[in-house]
């Protein structure tokens, strides 16, 4: 029989590991609360099959030895394009890359679902879309953790492996960081500059730029705020399939 010695060291141990517990949950609860994320957010967290980042080198092309190209759509403000965007995608049966904020993903959660369930991509634009090189190593870790919390919970889906920096502000550090969260960063071959429409960017300049730098393995940066998105994507589409080349998304065209 136990002696009273170990039999309270029993119950120490015990009560050790239900405070253990406590503590843990209490953390999660503060977590969530002071985040204003969900606690079923965080719980979804582990039930999403981890993707990890397999390298440290930032992309910046795809597949150049395939006659396609990639089209990345940047969404951190407004959402002015972005139903026609995807009507232009599901016209020409393409899967979209989409890289979003958890900012913009908690003020469009229907939209964002609606991405995800017509079979687009969604990856991670970080949470509010800040200048990255400005921020410490924790804060680019909070900035990656709390976006993803948010579309777990919103759109039950992961936002990794894949990244793109704000503003593309990013340097060695930033890079480095990233990858240690379990990201790659994408940056892109060519911006469309059709965030450029309040400096005179029209329609036909936007469309020119894309289609005079076509080149195998292209990523094109566009944008969900403006109007010239969702005017010339279709068209666009168009021209670029008519000269033999397939539109594919981020993951389809690496």
């Amino acid at each position: 029989m136990p002696t009273s010695s170990q039999t309270r060291h029993s119950i120490e141990a015990r009560l050790g590991v239900v405070a253990v517990l406590l503590l843990a949950i209490g953390a999660l609860v503060y977590f969530s609360y002071e985040k204003n994320v969900p606690i079923a957010a965080v719980q979804q967290i582990s039930a999403v099959p981890a993707i990890n980042a397999t390298s440290d080198k930032e992309i910046v092309h795809g597949d150049t030895t395939k006659k396609q190209v990639i089209f990345t759509f940047d969404g951190g403000d407004s959402s002015l394009s972005s139903h026609r965007i995807l009507k232009a995608l599901a016209k020409h049966h393409v899967k979209g890359t989409f890289f979003l904020t958890g900012k913009f993903v908690q003020a469009n959660p229907d939209l964002v679902r609606q991405m995800a369930t017509s079979g687009n991509e969604i990856f991670s634009h970080t949470y509010s879309h800040p200048h990255l090189t400005t921020l410490s190593d924790a804060e680019i870790a909070g900035e990656l953790m709390n976006m993803e919390h948010v579309l777990i919970a919103i759109a039950d889906v992961s936002p990794r492996p894949y990244f793109r920096a704000p503003y593309g502000d990013r340097d060695a550090r930033v890079i480095a960081d990233v990858f240690k969260s379990g990201y790659e960063s994408v940056y892109w071959t060519v911006d469309a500059r059709d965030w450029m429409e309040p400096q005179g960017e029209t329609n036909a300049s936007v469309e020119d730029r894309i289609l005079s730098n076509l080149a195998p393995g292209n990523i094109y940066l566009m944008h969900l705020g403006d109007n010239i998105t969702g005017s010339i994507l279709d068209d666009v589409f168009t021209k670029i399939e008519n000269q033999g080349y397939k539109i594919v998304s981020l993951t389809q065209g690496l």
